[in-house]
């Protein structure tokens, strides 16, 4: 073969040959490259086209903020809603008139300076009191107006509980309110504008271009002036503000209130008997808090001495003692005698490595004293509890009308801290879904992990109801729920750690059966244990709020209070101590060592068992 006839190099970026690979990879380059680049593309310059333009984009948005905006404004200015105020229900509506206006019907109004921006104040109905709060048969009528008296010390004591719970129910209706409106005027602007069609669009159009700022300004005085002849209802023709305010509220959240009509004169002759009782209660409960941190403070101090003592007898370890005809323990290095072994160095990892205790406050049976919320608090923040378990019985009848002490109670909770509740006999299922609204675990009978302690309860089997009794609030008794909740306890894989139920029968079947190794109630109103109980132990906390038969739980207390600290141990899934916190009815705080918790039963029967 000639020289100059010999083959090129083959090109390594030349496109692959006419081989099967080549010829596939040849062909997806061209396709790429030709028809699906080309689809792509046009794809693209369609999706483009369809855009709106950046004008036409501006002016959907600022037809949005005409429609919007005084849609939401009307919603804000004609908002209600239904809460109570003391022990009444009361509605609560939106008016600009900038001053909040409690309407007492024929007695009279009470006024006060709106404390809401731009003008906005609101106007208070006040309806009945429930028939449930006072139906008691033969119902003595001074009995009545006590129980009134103690709705209303328990406004007075915290106001601003009632107040968060009414703006927060005000948002959503105002929220709803211009929503709904916007939607409206959206389908009827949609509905007209499909009636006229696009030539007579276009015609009406170009006859009110030269009017359109116009136009829209005189839409938005419309909307803002019909929002307030709405708001605005029919007022008293009483003018209040050359009325004097009332000296009665002197010192109280109530002070500057103007009060008109023969309210003025039932406030200035009997009004005194709620403001006295009101600071009575506030006097209590500020001397109650500067005592639990008087007495945790003092108790600290003890601990530190005890712990201080201890370390010292461990430094100088235990006396010698006497011969013995064991063996010696050898000193040889690495062996068992030897401080620095091995096994030494792997228990000290291993101490360190230990989880933190779990800190968890219980209080029960609080009975709407709403007093104690300061309390709750300050116990909660002295010994760092993150879980605070409420045992049920946080209200005296399970009303609408109580649920500021639902709020008050859950207010008391730290921040960080997590609020778990079984509801008792004296709750109901309003109760609870105002308990869960507030943010709070409510058991349900399903087994529940809060900061790693696995907890199972569920509500009580039994509703007792002033006037009525005591009644089964379904089909299953106490005993039949008991047993409910054992073959959860008994069945859940991952294991219970802590029964909480508020009438300790309800815990019979579980701790008998070894399904849950701890248990805690209320309901008795006195403190049992801790002390076993079947296979568990079983912890009835007295009353968080003093209750006593027969004596009111609103006010300074009738009976010594106790909340209880416990300490939980993640590791071994078992609680360390418990340590009582308890105020009597003089405001004398006492707080407690820390006491251990029961530990495992031991079987004597077994010869190598443990002694």
């Amino acid at each position: 073969m000639n020289l100059s006839e010999r083959p090129a190099e083959p090109d390594p970026t030349a496109p692959a040959g006419p081989g099967p690979v080549g010829s596939a990879t040849a062909r997806l380059r061209a396709w790429l490259t030709g028809p699906f680049a080309e689809r792509v593309r046009g794809t693209v310059r369609r999706a483009v086209a369809a855009l709106p333009s950046g004008r036409t984009v501006l002016r959907i948005l600022l037809l949005a903020v005409v429609v919007v905006v005084p849609c939401l404004g009307w919603g804000v200015a004609t908002a209600s809603a239904e809460a109570s105020l003391g022990p009444h229900l009361a509605r609560y509506e939106v008016t600009v008139d900038d001053e909040v206006t409690v309407d007492l019907g024929p007695l009279g109004t009470l006024v006060i300076d709106s404390p809401l921006p731009l003008t906005l104040g609101l106007r208070v109905v006040v309806q009945e009191i429930p028939r449930e709060v006072t139906a008691v048969e033969e119902a003595d009528t001074l009995a009545a107006l006590g129980a009134d008296l103690e709705g209303y010390v328990q406004f007075f004591n915290g106001p601003e509980v009632t107040m968060r719970g009414v703006v927060q129910a005000l948002v959503v209706d105002a929220v709803q309110r211009g929503l709904l409106a916007a939607a409206l005027v959206g389908l009827a602007a949609w509905g007209l504008r499909s009636a006229l069609g696009s030539a007579r669009r276009a015609e009406l159009a170009a006859l009110v271009r030269p009017y359109r700022a116009l136009g829209v300004a005189a839409t938005v005085v419309v909307v803002v002036v019909a929002g307030t002849v709405t708001a605005s209802g029919p007022t008293a023709a009483t003018t209040t503000n050359d009325q004097p305010a009332s000296a009665v509220f002197a010192g109280t959240p109530l002070e500057g209130a103007r009060i008109t009509g023969r309210l003025a004169g039932v406030i200035d002759t009997y009004g005194g008997y709620v403001v006295d009782a009101y600071r009575d209660n506030e006097r209590f409960y500020d001397t109650v808090v500067t005592g639990v941190e008087g007495a945790w403070a003092e108790r600290a101090a003890t601990d530190a001495e005890a712990a201080a003592r201890h370390d010292a007898v461990q430094v100088a370890g235990p006396r010698p003692a006497a011969p013995s005809a064991s063996p010696a323990v050898s000193a040889t290095p690495g062996g068992p005698g030897d401080g620095d072994s091995d096994e030494t160095d792997d228990q000290a990892e291993t101490d360190d490595e230990a989880a933190e205790p779990v800190v968890l406050l219980v209080v029960s049976d609080l009975h709407c004293n709403v007093g104690m919320a300061r309390v709750i608090r300050s116990v909660a923040e002295l010994s760092g509890a993150t879980v605070v378990l409420n045992a049920g019985d946080s209200t005296i009848n399970g009303t609408a009308v109580e649920s500021y002490c639902v709020r008050a109670f859950a207010d008391a909770v730290p921040d960080g801290a997590e609020l778990v509740v079984v509801d008792g006999n004296h709750d109901s299922e309003e109760t609870s879904a105002e308990e869960r609204a507030v943010g709070a675990q409510v058991l349900d009978g399903e087994v529940v992990e809060v900061s790693g302690i696995r907890i199972l309860g569920d509500s009580d089997a039994i509703a007792t109801r002033i006037g009525v009794g005591t009644t089964l609030v379904g089909d299953e008794t106490i005993t039949e729920a008991g047993e409910r909740l054992a073959e959860v306890a008994c069945q859940d894989e991952d294991g219970v750690d802590l029964l909480l139920i508020h009438n300790p029968r309800a815990g019979d079947a579980t701790l008998e059966q070894g399904c849950a190794p701890a248990q805690i109630s209320g309901h008795l109103h006195r403190r049992i244990g801790p002390v076993r109980e079947g296979e568990g132990v079983r912890y009835v906390s007295s009353s968080t709020a003093g209750a006593v038969l027969g004596a009111v739980t609103v006010g300074p207390l009738s009976g010594t209070a106790e909340l209880t600290v416990l300490r939980f141990d993640p590791d071994s899934r078992r609680f360390i101590d418990y340590r009582l916190v308890r105020v009597s009815p003089d405001a004398q705080v006492t707080v407690g060592f820390a006491v251990a918790w029961p530990g495992e039963r031991v079987d004597l029967s077994d010869p190598g068992g443990p002694r």
